[in-house]
């Protein structure tokens, strides 16, 4: 083939740089545990529970065990749903108080929603 001289243009090709972003993630809803009072668990109960399940110090298992008393109700760990009803099973397994003749079963146990600003 003969060059006739004219030149046929390149196309030009422009590579545009794409920002890089990390992608966020996205945080999972949180849960309470909510342990709620009865009259056939002690505080020691409690507190032996919330040192088993939870890793609580004595502290804050005895700190626990007073708010359910007081209150009707504790909230003893903020997690996941799935890990808060692994904790809520733990709870409902965790067998009578031995210390209470009359208790006959384990303390009752919910998970809820956390709420902003609980």
């Amino acid at each position: 083939m003969a060059d006739d001289g004219t030149s046929v243009a390149e196309p030009q090709v422009t590579t545009r740089k794409r920002k890089k972003t990390k992608p966020v993630a996205k945080r999972q809803p949180r849960y309470h545990v909510i342990l709620w009072d009865d009259d056939d668990h002690s505080y020691e109960y409690v507190t032996l529970m919330m040192r088993q399940l939870f890793a609580h110090s004595l502290e804050m298992g005895w700190k626990i065990a007073r708010e359910v008393d007081t209150t009707g109700r504790a909230i003893c760990l903020t997690t996941t749903k799935e890990h808060a009803e692994l904790k809520r099973d733990q709870i409902h397994a965790f067998g009578p108080d031995a210390l209470i003749e009359r208790c006959r079963g384990s303390m009752r146990a919910s998970i809820e929603p956390e709420c902003d600003g609980q």
